[in-house]
């Protein structure tokens, strides 16, 4: 019996193994570099004109857990996990919003068919503060604690994801 009769056998369970890991995978659990780092430094306009700075002092000087969501008002996704940003308001979260690649008018527009959970929003029109941060796409948020990047969540949040997954690593860091 010859080898050769083999190797498309092999092949196949080679691409299938590959295949059977690739999708147990989960696509929102992307990796950062960023995570235990201080938050990238940087300067933008606030939707409506004033300047803003977030930085890691800034964001070191806030009590408790800060929130930084990239959103954008063309971004479906960011539409379902709006309402949960507005309960994460309710608790006492205090969120920073970053409207990426979007016009002030659309990102009006969209905060106020929808409500504003945010306690400024920023605005990155050209997207390069979001390659500071390592956005792959919106929606993708962080999770700061004493000025430090604990956790990036990319795609939205949901109430489940966030008591199960999220709050166990943010009270889980006492620095």
């Amino acid at each position: 019996m010859s080898l050769n009769r083999f190797i498309p056998l092999a092949v196949f369970c080679v691409i299938a193994i590959a295949l059977y890991v690739g999708l147990s995978l989960n696509p929102s659990n992307i990796p950062s570099e960023l995570i235990n780092d201080p938050t990238p430094e940087f300067s933008l306009p606030v939707v409506g004109g004033e300047e803003v700075s977030f930085s890691s002092i800034d964001l070191a000087a806030e009590d408790g857990v800060v929130i930084v969501n990239f959103f954008a008002s063309w971004c479906a996704p960011c539409y379902v996990e709006h309402p949960f940003l507005m309960k994460l308001k309710e608790r006492g979260y205090k969120i920073y919003g970053v409207a990426y690649k979007d016009k002030a008018r659309d990102t009006n527009r969209f905060i106020a068919q929808q409500g504003n959970p945010y306690y400024k929003i920023a605005a990155d029109e050209d997207g390069r503060v979001a390659i500071d941060w390592g956005v792959y796409g919106v929606p993708e948020t962080y999770f700061i604690k004493n000025g430090i990047i604990r956790y990036k969540h990319a795609s939205p949040i949901l109430e489940m994801e966030f008591e199960d997954k999220i709050v166990p690593i943010l009270e889980g860091v006492d620095e």
